[in-house]
């Protein structure tokens, strides 16, 4: 059985996409994640995306970190997405509906509503999560928000110096994160612009995290160190993030298909 698929890119953060709109797939199960995302021998990708039909969308878009654990959301795979559509759509998540609509900078997704209830990150109990009371080594006081996941943005002096392969995995795995975390660190540049790098739960040091660039800018606007309108840069390149007076955050930014092919699906089951 010989499974076609689609690798895609946006600003580095790659991705396997898997269309099971016409014709099912049997399930993916983590292994088999896994053994796709492998890059030295599968096919090698951040995350595997898999659209499926949906009664009130364009599409389902389910999405699986290369550890193999299923996610909520991911902004560069819905721009992906959005590009692969080709017009205006309706995306449906595990995080619910989201809009996307090809722009003259790429593809602009509506990301929905940022929330930051401590029950809604989730951490294991209650504290404001503007300014958190606590830190690992350096990293103190981020602030929370959940953007369709669960992030954590960490405003420093100079994000590069930050050894975020090594803090990164033990704030993840924190007990106060029933459900994991995603990891941001961010250095603001001025009231328009900030540098963001990313440890993102299950994938590691990512080129490029559109949610985190969403929680990072928003968490910011919240702090009042910038402006509702900024650019993010990530290593991978820039996105831009404007946080509404609808208190609806849209992501605009590149996505770009590398190759096509096809698999056995038995080499991978």
């Amino acid at each position: 059985m010989r499974i076609p698929f689609v690798k895609m890119h946006g600003l580095g953060n790659d991705f396997i996409v898997l269309d099971a709109r016409a014709t099912p797939l049997p399930p993916l199960s983590p292994p088999s994640v896994r053994a796709l995302a492998d890059r030295n021998e599968g096919i090698g990708c951040d995350q595997v995306i898999v659209l499926e039909p949906d009664a009130d969308a364009a599409c389902r878009m389910r999405i699986y970190n290369q550890d193999g654990g299923e996610v909520e959301a991911c902004g560069n795979a819905s721009r992906a997405v959005g590009m692969l559509l080709g017009e205006p759509a309706r995306i449906m998540t595990n995080s619910g509906m989201i809009n996307t609509r090809p722009d003259d900078s790429g593809i602009a997704v509506d990301m929905g509503e940022p929330r930051f209830e401590w029950d809604a990150i989730p951490l294991a109990y209650a504290m404001d999560t503007l300014a958190m009371p606590l830190g690992w080594e350096e990293l103190e006081q981020p602030t929370a928000v959940n953007v369709g996941n669960p992030h954590v943005v960490f405003f420093v002096e100079d994000n590069d110096a930050v050894l975020l392969d090594q803090i990164g995995p033990q704030i993840e795995h924190d007990e106060l994160f029933p459900e994991r975390i995603n990891v941001n660190v961010a250095s603001i540049e001025d009231r328009s612009t900030i540098r963001l790098r990313v440890w993102e739960r299950g994938a590691g040091l990512t080129r490029a995290c559109g949610t985190g660039a969403c929680a990072t800018a928003v968490a910011a606007m919240r702090r009042g160190l910038v402006d509702r309108e900024v650019t993010v840069h990530l290593p991978g390149g820039p996105l831009f993030i404007t946080w509404g007076e609808d208190n609806r955050i849209t992501m605009t930014g590149p996505a770009t298909e590398s190759f096509r092919g096809t698999f056995e699906w038995g080499d991978y089951a």
